[in-house]
């Protein structure tokens, strides 16, 4: 795969995943969201998700130690998602809040560090 191509991709990544507490914190507070927690939840719907599931990446890439990894944090992080929107969108404001601050924020650090490190060892 080329690196080039694979640095651009985990930098859009790390902008659009860094994005999504500011979607849920909408959501949350407005207790409603434009997208369903079904939807969210499924980890190949968002741009990186279909990079990541589609097949312009590579069989040696797709076995290596990072992509696995990737695609494991990228799985919770949807998950997390998912909770944070559907107890925000069923009126439980304070068990959204909490899953936001706690579980959600924990997995996007991790899929973030995670990418950062993938990017790192691409770039090296």
């Amino acid at each position: 795969m080329n690196t080039d191509d694979l640095v651009n991709e985990i930098n859009n990544a790390i902008g659009a995943h860094g994005s999504w507490k500011i979607k849920l914190r909408t959501a949350v507070n407005n207790g409603k969201s434009d997208q369903t927690a079904e939807d969210v939840k499924c980890d190949d719907k968002c741009v990186f998700g279909k990079w990541l599931s589609g097949n312009t990446i590579d069989n040696e890439t797709r076995s290596g130690t990072p992509y696995q990894v990737i695609r494991r944090l990228h799985a919770e992080f949807h998950i997390s998602a998912s909770e944070v929107l559907r107890k925000a969108i069923t009126g439980d404001k304070m068990g959204a809040i909490e899953i936001l601050e706690g579980d959600f924020s924990e997995r996007s650090e991790k899929l973030v560090r995670g990418l950062r490190k993938w990017k790192g060892e691409a770039s090296a």
